[in-house]
Order: structure tokens, then sequence, then C-alpha cells
């Protein structure tokens, strides 16, 4: 007998031996319970946070590092 069989026979025999039938494990009715605290989800539009930005002319890039830069020594 090919090992394979082993490997696949095995796990379907222990499962049959399962102290928990699966009907009591997988049940639709919790689905429809509000009392599981699970909010239904709402509708948003996939534009919800835009906000239109338009290009700029460039700006001195030295004043830019400097405000950026943390203040103190740099050594």
């Amino acid at each position: 007998m090919n090992h394979i069989y082993i490997v696949v026979a095995l796990p379907l025999l222990l499962g049959g031996c399962a102290a928990t039938p699966i009907g009591d494990i997988a049940t639709y009715d919790d689905a429809a319970n509000p009392a599981l605290g699970v909010t239904p989800i709402h509708y948003s539009t996939p534009v919800t946070g835009y906000s239109h930005r338009i290009p700029v002319d460039p700006r001195p890039w030295r004043n830019q590092n400097d405000a950026q830069a943390p203040q103190g020594d740099a050594s």
C-alpha cells in the first residue's frame, strides 16, 4: 500500500471520530443574531477623501530643507 493512501485516509478516519457534530459548529443562525456586535457595512464612494490639487511653481529647495531640518547641533 502506498504511503499517500495512509496520509489521505488517516485524517478522514480521525475526523469521523469527532465529538462535536458539524451541524453544531457551522450554523447560519448565528449570523442573524444582532447580539454578536457585528455592525452592518455602509457604502462609501471610492473618492470620499479626495481633494483636488494643482501643480505649483517650484520653490527654493534650501529654504524648505532648512525648515524641515532638526534644530540643534548637527555634529
